[in-house]
């Protein structure tokens, strides 16, 4: 399946692994629920263009250590972690609320799964 969702530290995430689903990310949403995130993998840059709302973008890299987290990202914007494996795009706030921290341990990232740790 190419869009499942998984649980982590409270957030329900939905992973894209395909081109096409990366590609489409979060455009035509109106905004993210507080718990939910967008999981693009692998993926080391993104933007916001034609989007609604500002994201908070969390860069890690593929042990899922995370590597930078860049809070309220408005429309139109670029943002991009040259060692970085995926992008959790998450709801303004998000990150904040669900209490990450750069150089924290999300979750494992091989083969572009998401391996939660415990």
């Amino acid at each position: 399946m190419d869009n499942d969702y998984i649980d982590v530290r409270g957030m329900r995430i939905k992973v894209a692994r395909s081109f096409g689903a990366r590609l489409a990310g979060l455009l035509g949403r109106r905004a993210l629920a507080p718990d939910e995130a967008l999981l693009l993998a692998p993926c080391s840059n993104m933007h916001t263009f034609f989007m609604r709302f500002a994201i908070d973008v969390v860069f890690l890299d593929s042990d899922g250590l995370i590597l930078a987290i860049h809070r309220g990202v408005k429309p139109w914007r670029v943002r991009a972690m040259r060692r970085a494996h995926a992008c959790l795009e998450l709801a303004g706030g998000g990150a904040l609320r669900a209490g990450l921290t750069v150089g924290q341990r999300l979750a494992r990232l091989a083969n572009h799964r998401l391996d939660v740790v415990r």
